[in-house]
């Protein structure tokens, strides 16, 4: 498949089957994300793997509670992968001073979407979350309090396919050598 045709296929599942993730499958999906580009190299990541249902029900608890439950249809997955923000060396920690630009968020997104398109291209489902309770989750994995989990990823064997969102024509989202 080509890398257009892997774009086209992957969306965001919210609904799983009832089916483990193979390790094999994950620790492919997770190498994704560590191989993704980063500012100054400095990857500023770590990634939490939540297999394990008690850990990850117990999370899930705290993480989509309150205002955040409505993104608890992610719990159901076999799989929570929370994305979890570092240090970076110093050359990254200078350039996101001067250029005022949080260089880190915007390198774990970049390995967040590389997780995502490896799961579609293995045949697995995941929704890439942002809104959860970024404190009870990192209380959950006993985070220290200079590192924070960014993104939450669900993973898991689709159980719907869901059709295709719409998508802003190329004319709408793309112009040449001016605004």
């Amino acid at each position: 498949m080509s890398f257009l045709e892997l774009a086209h296929k992957r969306r965001s599942i919210r609904k799983y089957a009832d089916r483990a993730v193979e390790r094999e499958k994950l620790d492919e999906c997770l190498d994704a994300a560590r191989l993704a580009p980063s500012a100054c190299n400095g990857q500023p990541w770590k990634f939490a793997a939540l297999t394990d249902a008690a850990a990850k029900d117990a999370f899930c608890k705290e993480a989509f509670t309150g205002a955040y439950a409505v993104t608890a249809f992610a719990a159901k997955a076999p799989v929570i992968v929370a994305f979890i923000q570092e240090k970076t060396n110093i050359t990254c920690r200078i350039g996101e001073i001067v250029q005022d630009k949080d260089y880190r968020s915007i390198d774990l997104g970049l390995a967040c979407e590389n997780f995502a398109l490896a799961a579609a291209d293995l045949g697995l489902g995941t929704c890439i979350i942002g809104w959860f309770s970024e404190k009870k989750a990192g209380k959950a994995l006993k985070l220290p309090d200079s590192k924070k989990v960014v993104l939450l990823v669900s993973l898991g064997y689709p159980a719907e396919d869901p059709a295709p969102r719409p998508r802003k024509d190329r004319s709408e989202t793309v112009s040449y050598n001016a605004y």
